[in-house]
């Protein structure tokens, strides 16, 4: 494959650190490489450097002449008078750049919920980014460079992305260098991963997924000094393994050497112990939302949402950007009141937030960490362990020398990762996550889900994360068109649903959803969505009994053949089961729609 660009004994240097140190790194014809590593350890700047955007201290960047490298930067460089078209296409008639098949793919992909005439000043955030990532895919480049594009996109905006990016180029032309925090996307995306550590770039084979074995070897040879970050990654990769085989059948990812490391690592977490754990300290009782609607004025947000969340409940929430998420956990918060409809919440419930604002962090800015930290419990318990907060900080990535730095001094990435460790030492026992991968690198992402593992109470994820959503619930929910709908499918399911509506509608505000908001309030679909929700809670049921007869086969002397007899047939009868309610969800859902 052709070269088409390198950089030669590269080194770069801000004034108080050492970013890079005569690094050497070639791009060539076909390469797909996602970048990974901490936060500030130098991701964006070597994308600046290799796009020619940034020039280095030290060392060179060749590349091929004639080369067109077009950039994406976290930056936001778009002019407030340009229009959206203007942005995008430029004065271009719509006649002629409608001819082209991939700007008429990144426009329906990206942009087909905006006004095509409206200014990019009047945009949100999300939207801008939108619109910034169709302005690059647009144009015709032999390089394509991103930095965290995934950031505002929903999940079904993710997943178009990561479907046009292994399209965009033959698979021997091309190259795209990416960097962002979303694992599911890298693995998507990438065939090669470079992290970024300690002033150097080290390159891997494979995506996300086999980073993560190689890195565990690595770890294992130079036998380093991070025994609790390896053992994280050993779940990780268990993880990988069990859960999501699909992530590890590239051709790449040595599947027998995976095999042999996590041969003695336990699941993720032990779903029967945590469901006792959180029964003792919720009772039965925990969140009930009956008929439950919500509206702006004449705007619907949503109508007509019944959901029932048990204790020891690990829940998923998806929706596109818009639907209503955060809507419905304010609901489920007590931040709102549903205009029809009820919720009732137990008289245990202890219930926490991690927003996807900073604001909690507002009133101790001034003070330094370890001050913060002595306001709160001297201890935490996680895997049965007692662990001190500072303990906990250092497993998040913090120093000794941040516990003496003013909240306000750290940055969004540390303050992020402290709002989540003063939330958990609140000691809730229902806790909900708005969009918690915000400002967080891999690692990070990491360690938080281990802390989530030995958590004991009811948990409630908002995310476009789909590797995130995977990880740490067993069920998803989506908002779709006003309403809430389980997923027994999970994501995928999602993105097939997201995928049978009509252009436009993924992102558009709850009164253009004129059809769907009618339909909701017919006597024939309130008593179908009603018969729904049973069928929901006993597949539920049904799947977390699955669950815990499969975790009872696994410890179960084996040399009892009776008793694993059983216990085998049990189980199956229960799979028979949900297997017929499954059939029976999709036969209303389908009269529903129609309803």
């Amino acid at each position: 494959m052709a070269h088409l660009l390198g950089i030669e004994r590269m080194s770069h240097s801000y004034p108080n650190r050492q970013v890079f140190s005569e690094v050497s790194l070639g791009i060539s014809d076909g390469d797909r490489i996602g970048v990974v590593g901490r936060n500030g350890d130098g991701k964006s700047t070597l994308l600046s450097v290799i796009a020619g955007t940034l020039r280095p201290d030290e060392g060179k960047v060749t590349m091929r002449s004639g080369l067109r490298v077009g950039m994406l930067a976290q930056s936001d460089w778009m002019t407030d008078d340009a229009t959206v078209q203007q942005t995008i296409v430029g004065d271009v008639d719509d006649h002629v750049w409608a001819r082209e098949a991939r700007i008429r793919d990144v426009v329906t992909g990206l942009v087909a919920d905006l006004e095509w005439t409206a200014q990019v000043g009047s945009l949100s955030g999300g939207q801008r980014r939108r619109v910034a990532l169709a302005a690059l895919l647009v144009g015709e480049w032999d390089v394509v460079i991103l930095d965290e594009p995934t950031n505002h996109l929903d999940v079904e905006g993710v997943n178009w992305l990561a479907d046009h990016l292994r399209r965009r180029w033959p698979a021997t032309s091309g190259a795209l260098l990416v960097v962002t925090h979303d694992r599911w996307f890298l693995d998507e995306v990438s065939t090669d991963t470079w992290e970024v550590h300690d002033a150097t770039v080290e390159p891997f084979e494979g995506g996300y997924a086999a980073y993560v074995l190689q890195r565990v070897e690595r770890d294992r040879i130079t036998a380093t000094a991070e025994s609790r970050r390896q053992n994280l990654l050993r779940k990780e990769l268990a993880w990988l393994r069990r859960g999501a085989p699909a992530r590890t059948t590239k051709p790449k990812f040595r599947v027998e050497a995976a095999n042999q490391l996590i041969a003695d690592e336990p699941e993720p977490r032990d779903p029967t112990r945590l469901h006792q754990l959180a029964v003792a300290r919720l009772g039965r009782d925990v969140l009930e939302v009956e008929d439950a609607s919500i509206a702006f004025g004449a705007a619907e947000v949503f109508d007509d949402v019944t959901w029932r969340i048990g204790p020891g409940d690990r829940f998923g929430l998806l929706g596109a950007n818009g639907a209503g998420k955060t809507t419905l956990l304010k609901l489920l918060t007590g931040e709102l009141d549903p205009v029809r409809g009820r919720v009732k919440r137990g008289v245990t419930v202890r219930l926490a937030t991690l927003s996807q604002a900073l604001a909690e962090l507002e009133p101790v800015a001034h003070r330094r960490v370890a001050d913060v930290l002595a306001d709160r419990r001297s201890a935490y318990e996680t895997a049965g362990r007692e662990t001190s907060p500072a303990q906990l900080l250092e497993r998040l990535g913090f120093t000794a020398a941040h516990l003496a730095t003013p909240v306000r001094d750290l940055s969004g990435g540390q303050r992020r990762r402290l709002q989540f460790l003063l939330t958990l030492l609140d000691e809730p026992n229902v806790l909900i996550l708005d969009e918690p991968t915000n400002d967080m690198d891999t690692d990070m992402l990491v360690a938080i889900e281990d802390l989530l593992d030995s958590w004991p109470g009811t948990l409630i994820v908002a995310s476009h994360d789909r590797y995130l959503l995977e990880r740490v619930t067993d069920d998803q929910y989506a908002l779709i068109d006003g309403r809430l709908r389980h997923l027994p499918g999970g994501l995928e399911q999602y993105l097939q649903l997201a995928r049978s509506r009509p252009a436009g509608t993924a992102g558009s505000p709850p009164e253009e959803r004129s059809a769907p908001a009618r339909s909701a309030g017919s006597p024939d679909a309130r008593r179908l969505r009603k018969q729904i929700v049973g069928l929901e809670r006993s597949m539920g049921r049904l799947t977390r009994a699955v669950v815990e007869l499969e975790g009872q086969l696994a410890v179960h002397d084996p040399l009892d053949y009776g008793g694993m007899a059983d216990l085998a047939a049990e189980a199956d009868r229960q799979r028979a089961e949900l297997s017929r309610l499954e059939e029976d969800w999709l036969t209303l859902s389908t009269e529903v729609e129609e309803a």
